[in-house]
This record gives structure tokens, C-alpha cells and sequence, in this order.
């Protein structure tokens, strides 16, 4: 499978933020009732929780609705690019009821995980070839965090929620590329579009110009997840923003989540909406899982370590918020 991978389920959340920062959660109910619903997903979700609920939040690699006659169609791909369907990005999103606030952390692709009841192991993101259920399944037996809801957005989705909301501004301290997928970013800021947004997301051979030699980054997936992370707060902010300017857009950005999201059946979401709003301002803080490269089966590999345990714990409900948000991503 090629490396066309990105953040993409949690820009979900800035979209929704959008609607919940402008107060139109009510309007958006007609338009949020066509959003895909998955039924398999349900029987293994958790039941609720009076304090606090997880969204399991999944970036599909799936080439479904891309035109192929758009300028950007090679850089995104086809259907037939991929062998099986994977999650590209998997993160969980905590909501706390009682004060609203927000947490996420990621889990990176590549990481060794026993797959559903413990059979067989795997990378995490090949358990998605054998549905979502499989996948929520396998997140709650690995690492005891109960997964209540399920969110999943697709390749073209990303590409569309961030020219609805008018692009999204990354600040970059240094020059830097990606001479494998055509990312270019100038020093300073640059106002990303989708397809700009989809290369600074997939990049995972980033270099950066120091001192006038370019220095690649070194760190593959666990850097691109930290930049992945950071991607989304600042969506976040853009949503909040761009919501404050243009009110009546929101109808635009509700069918771009509509088009391309699939739900579980369970999920209400003019609620979610509502509980997204802190996010709307950036309020969410973010954890990353420290990780060690490895091999299985003859396969690179990335396995848990250093301040898993604590922020898996909180994620469980059975431990207390890290120290802080850790840089290192996960």
C-alpha cells in the first residue's frame, strides 16, 4: 500500500466546532440527518458514562468520491492505489461532561497491537480491513479506553473540510518540504488549502532548511503524528474564526461533513455539535503516546513505552490527566 496517508477523522471535529461556535446546531439538524450511519459498530461500543465519553475518531484511506479529473487527482490516487481498506489515522477524543473539556491523543499506524480478542497480531491500521467493529473491538482490548462513539471521514472529506472553512495558516520557523509528495512550505506563515493541507498531513519525509542545508526530520510517523496534532488546533481555530466572519457558510461545511462522514447508529449529532464548541476556541488538550521502533514477522513495528501507561490510563477513566500534554507524538 503507498504511504497516502494524513490526519483526516479528527478535522471532524473542527468542522462540528464550526456549527457549534455559531449557534447552529439546531439548523444543522435536517442537514447532519443524511450523515452515513454504521450499524455493525454498535455492539461493540461501551455504554455510557455519566463523566466522560470517547470518540473514536478514524481517518479511512478510502479513494471513495475523488474525481479523477481534478489537477490534484495523482497526488490523492485512486481506488485502485490501495490493496484493502485501512485506517490512516486513528485518535481517540475525550469529551468531560461536567467541565466540556477535551483531550485526544493518536495512535500511530504502525503500532504492534493484538488484533480483536487477542488471536492474532498486527499493525493497528490493517485491523480496519476487517471492519470497524474489529477496530473499536481491538482499541478497548489493547488498551482498556471504552470507545462510545465512532466517527470516520474519508481522503476526499479532508480535502473538502478544509477549503470549506477558507483554508487553514501554519506559521513554519524554517523552510521545509517533502520532495516525495510536492510539499513546499515557506518560512513564515502560509495559508494552506485542501491539497496543500493533504501534503503537509501525509508528509512523512520532512525536511526543514537549516542554516542553509536541509535536515531531514528523522522520525517518520511519530513526527508526522506530532504535526498531524498540531494540524488540527489550528484547524480548530480557523473554524472558530471563519464561523465568526461567514454565519451563513455553515451550510457549506455541514455538506462537506454529511458527503463524506460515516457514524455509528447511536451517535446524536447535534449533541456531539454542542460538545464540541470548546474546541472551537482550541481548547483541547493534546497527548501524544511516547513509542520505540521494533520488528515483527519482519515488519517495522512501533511498540509503547515511556508515559503510555499514564495517558492510556486517563483515556480508560481509571487514572488522572497526564502531567501535561506531552510533545512527543504518538
Amino acid at each position: 500500500m503507498k504511504a497516502t496517508r494524513f490526519v483526516i477523522a479528527a478535522c471532524l471535529a473542527a468542522v462540528v466546532a464550526f456549527a457549534g461556535a455559531t449557534g447552529l446546531v439546531s439548523g444543522a439538524k435536517s442537514q447532519m440527518k443524511d450523515v452515513k450511519r454504521n450499524t455493525e459498530v454498535v455492539t461493540d461500543l461501551a455504554a455510557p458514562n455519566p463523566e466522560f465519553e470517547n470518540f473514536l475518531l478514524v481517518g479511512s484511506d478510502s479513494r471513495e468520491g475523488i474525481d479523477p479529473t481534478e489537477s490534484d487527482f495523482n497526488v490523492i490516487g485512486s481506488a485502485g492505489d490501495v490493496g484493502g481498506q485501512r485506517s490512516d489515522t486513528i485518535m481517540v477524543l475525550r469529551h468531560e461532561k461536567k467541565t466540556s473539556t477535551l483531550s485526544i491523543t493518536s495512535f500511530p499506524r504502525d503500532l504492534w497491537v493484538r488484533i480483536g480478542n487477542g488471536e492474532k497480531s498486527n499493525r493497528i491500521n490493517a485491523t480496519y480491513n476487517l471492519g470497524a467493529a474489529m477496530l473499536v473491538r481491538t482499541v478497548t482490548a489493547n488498551f482498556g479506553i471504552p470507545i462510545h462513539h465512532y466517527i470516520e471521514v474519508n481522503f476526499q472529506g479532508f480535502k473538502d473540510l478544509v477549503n470549506a472553512i477558507g483554508g487553514v495558516t501554519l506559521c513554519a520557523p524554517y523552510q521545509a518540504r517533502d520532495t516525495h509528495i510536492g510539499l513546499w512550505v515557506r518560512k513564515g506563515c502560509n495559508r494552506l488549502t485542501g491539497i496543500g493541507a493533504l501534503r503537509y498531513a501525509r508528509s512523512r519525509h520532512y525536511q526543514q532548511r537549516i542554516k542553509g542545508e536541509w535536515v531531514l526530520e528523522g522520525t517518520g510517523d511519530i513526527g508526522r503524528s506530532a504535526r498531524q496534532r498540531e494540524f488540527i488546533t489550528l484547524m480548530l481555530r480557523q473554524a472558530a474564526k471563519y464561523a465568526a466572519a461567514n454565519p451563513f457558510k455553515a451550510g457549506d461545511v455541514i455538506h462537506a461533513v454529511t458527503s463524506t462522514v460515516t457514524v455509528d447508529a447511536n451517535l446524536d449529532m447535534p449533541s456531539f455539535l454542542k460538545s464540541m464548541r470548546p474546541a472551537a476556541d482550541g481548547n483541547i488538550a493534546n497527548f501524544g503516546l511516547e513509542v520505540y521502533q521494533d520488528t515483527e514477522a519482519g515488519m517495522a513495528v512501533v511498540k509503547l513505552g515511556g508515559n503510555s501507561k499514564e495517558t492510556l490510563a486517563f483515556f480508560a477513566g481509571v487514572g488522572p490527566p497526564p502531567a501535561g500534554p506531552s510533545v512527543p507524538a504518538g
